[in-house]
């Protein structure tokens, strides 16, 4: 009953943070959005979270893809976009590879549910992060980018945003997409900086940057990934998180081709 409490308490703290408390903040999140979408565009909404960001979207006039792996904000969302034939609500966590995860819950604070130990670990005792406690695990089912490509179309903009496990999304891209965002933290700089370097070998993207929830680029030119890398291992930690913004610089390049599989005498595991 206290677990059930909990969770219900922080879905409605979220809801208040995220749509209600600072209407203005929505403005400034359509205009940031306008440089990278436009009306009809599909967009990505990896970690829809209660759905600000695909209310963006669709501010914008764009079909989205919303995909969250919690149980608790499935209600929201239904609630919210499940009337609307633009949006697309995915019941998954996106990784590298199909399967499933076991996903951690911080009951209290949904915003920092994860896929990632890792994360957890470096959050144990950081500053801005105390009191955060993952006190339940749930096996969630587990989709790729590109699966999610395959079924609904390459987007024009994919948004991720996933407490330490955005490496892991990106490694299940192979299709290179016009556009971008990331999540990064002070407590895993290393993290943002393997997802550079991942786009960087999915095509020739440029980068600039927003802090926290500000909504507004930080760089007044777009960068390479050495300068961007060299600028998120400079921030102070109490900077604590914001979000890459990625682009590509000229045509996007054909996806790699899957590598071909060894012959083998006989069935494999798998068949």
């Amino acid at each position: 009953m206290l677990a059930a409490l909990q969770a219900a308490a922080g879905v409605v703290r979220s809801v208040w943070i995220y749509h209600l408390k600072d209407r203005s903040r929505h403005a400034c999140m359509d205009r940031l959005h306008a440089g990278f979408v436009g009306a009809g565009d599909l967009v990505f909404d990896v970690g829809s979270h209660v759905g600000d960001r695909v209310a963006s979207f669709r501010r914008l006039g764009c079909r989205v893809v919303a995909v969250e792996p919690q149980p608790a904000l499935r209600p929201v969302l239904r609630l919210l976009f499940g009337r609307s034939p633009q949006v697309v609500l995915v019941r998954a966590a996106v990784g590298a590879a199909e399967g499933s995860l076991e996903l951690h819950l911080n009951l209290p604070n949904p915003t920092v549910a994860t896929g990632s130990a890792e994360f957890i670990a470096s959050a144990r005792g950081a500053p801005g992060w105390h009191g955060q406690r993952w006190t339940r695990r749930v096996q969630v089912a587990q989709t790729t980018l590109e699966a999610l490509i395959a079924v609904h179309g390459r987007p024009a903009f994919v948004k991720i945003d996933v407490e330490g496990f955005e490496e892991e999304v990106l490694r299940g891209l192979r299709t290179p997409v016009p556009a971008l965002s990331f999540e990064f933290t002070t407590i895993q700089r290393p993290v943002a900086l393997a997802c550079l370097r991942r786009c960087d070998a999915l095509g020739p993207y440029r980068y600039n940057a927003a802090l926290g929830e500000s909504q507004a680029l930080v760089h007044p030119g777009w960068l390479d990934s050495a300068a961007m890398a060299r600028w998120i291992a400079g921030l102070p930690q109490a900077a604590n998180s914001g979000d890459v913004y990625a682009r590509l610089d000229g045509p996007a390049p054909n996806p790699p081709a899957p590598a071909a599989a060894p012959a083998t005498a006989g069935r494999s595991p798998a068949q």
